[in-house]
């Protein structure tokens, strides 16, 4: 173990610039804070934070030239005594949002690798970004609605059909978008999910359950853990975010807006926030 201590600033007027930026908060609020931080010269500014908005965001505030897109495969947990676990370590990775490598995203990934947090750079970072996104909110619409650990929704028959049929929305979302989606940014078997028939969709969901079940059975989506805890859900940021999208582009989700819909209202009761707070 080894301890390094880090300066802390809760006035972001005091911050004048930044070799780069990486944004690790969760959703909610992301672009007000943001708004804060305008002045700041960045070099390099990236988000780790889920769904497809956050590139958006960051390239508002500072500029698309300086937003590198980023896609970050790790898990970890906020325990009540403060501390946080980190459960995860698979990867993280950088790109261009033009769909190059670069020298830059290079150096950042060998940068975080070496400090012991898995890290790479690719070309396409769109495509991943979009490839582990459409697997995630099935994946957190289950894990709200069921209030279960991963495996046994996955494991569930009904529950793994629901998340196939997520999943597959999602990706029409993409499609019309013009994104190839890629099953090495997916956190699920997604070649077999949308390419397979039904029942080989189905199954290759319960293979991942019995995976979860084996090596995290206590493993729990952040949004059931900020659940449980009381504290927001990213909700609009995210699954708010995809139903735009696909009506934007005239592509149906029904599945994916009944979801956003229950979801915003779970959260809304959880926090005791007003009917219309959020939107």
């Amino acid at each position: 173990e080894f301890t390094v201590p880090v300066a802390v600033l809760t006035d972001p007027s005091r911050l004048r610039s930044a070799e780069c930026l990486i944004v690790a908060t969760k959703t909610p609020g992301t672009r007000a804070a943001l708004a804060s931080l305008r002045h700041v010269q960045v070099g390099v500014a990236f988000s780790v934070q889920n769904g497809l908005i956050k590139d958006e965001l960051l390239a508002e505030a500072f500029g698309a030239g300086q937003v590198l897109g980023a896609l970050a495969n790790t898990s970890g947990e906020l325990l009540a005594s403060g501390e946080v676990l980190f459960t995860r370590n698979v990867n993280l990775m950088l790109g261009e949002l033009d769909g190059t490598a670069s020298a830059r995203a290079g150096l950042l990934a060998a940068t975080l690798d070496s400090a012991g947090v898995r890290a790479g750079a690719v070309s396409g970072i769109l495509s991943w970004e979009w490839s582990k996104f459409v697997a995630w909110l099935a994946l957190i619409g289950l894990a709200v609605t069921t209030r279960a650990v991963t495996w046994r929704y996955l494991g569930d028959p009904d529950g793994a059909w629901v998340l196939v049929q997520m999943v597959r929305e999602a990706a029409q979302v993409a499609q019309a978008a013009g994104i190839e989606l890629t099953e090495e940014g997916a956190i699920l078997p997604l070649r077999t999910l949308l390419s397979g028939s039904d029942s080989q969709a189905l199954e290759a969901v319960r293979e991942a359950g019995k995976a979860f079940a084996v090596n995290a059975p206590q493993h729990r989506m952040s949004a059931l853990q900020d659940l449980e805890a009381g504290r927001r859900l990213e909700v609009h940021e995210t699954f708010g975010d995809v139903v735009r999208r696909a009506k934007e582009r005239g592509v149906r989700t029904p599945l994916l807006e009944a979801a956003y819909h229950l979801l915003a209202a779970i959260d809304r009761i959880n926090s005791g926030s007003p009917p219309d707070d959020g939107r």
